[in-house]
């Protein structure tokens, strides 16, 4: 999609300050952290969110956890991280296309907001 800001960034339009590449997962650092690791995955293919995947992104959206836990373990995360996916304005996900945010790299406390 032309105008989402993740597919731009996907497509190399956008820079970004990629950590992890393969043919579905692209994962990035934000741009504004929240914690001193602070990444975002997100399908290459445009998904909208959560409440948008079909039952045939079962296997896409295991493999963003999966990928998640590779990248944590590279981040060096080993004491512990925390994945948000946030679904929807009133969640607070800010760009309508399905992504993980991993924080991590000091201690996180609950409840989060």
């Amino acid at each position: 999609m032309s105008d989402c800001l993740f597919c731009r960034i996907v497509s190399g339009e956008i820079p970004a300050k990629v950590v992890h590449r393969d043919d579905e997962i692209v994962a990035f650092r934000d741009i504004a952290p929240q914690a001193p690791v602070h990444v975002l995955i997100v399908p290459v293919r445009h998904v909208a969110s959560v409440h948008k995947a079909q039952e045939a992104d079962a296997g896409l959206l295991g493999r963003l956890l999966l990928a998640a836990k590779r990248i944590a373990e590279r981040e060096g995360l080993g004491r512990g991280y925390r994945l948000v996916v946030n679904d929807g304005a009133d969640a607070g996900q800010a760009v309508l296309h399905l992504h993980v945010h991993l924080l991590g790299g000091r201690p996180l406390g609950w409840p989060p907001g």
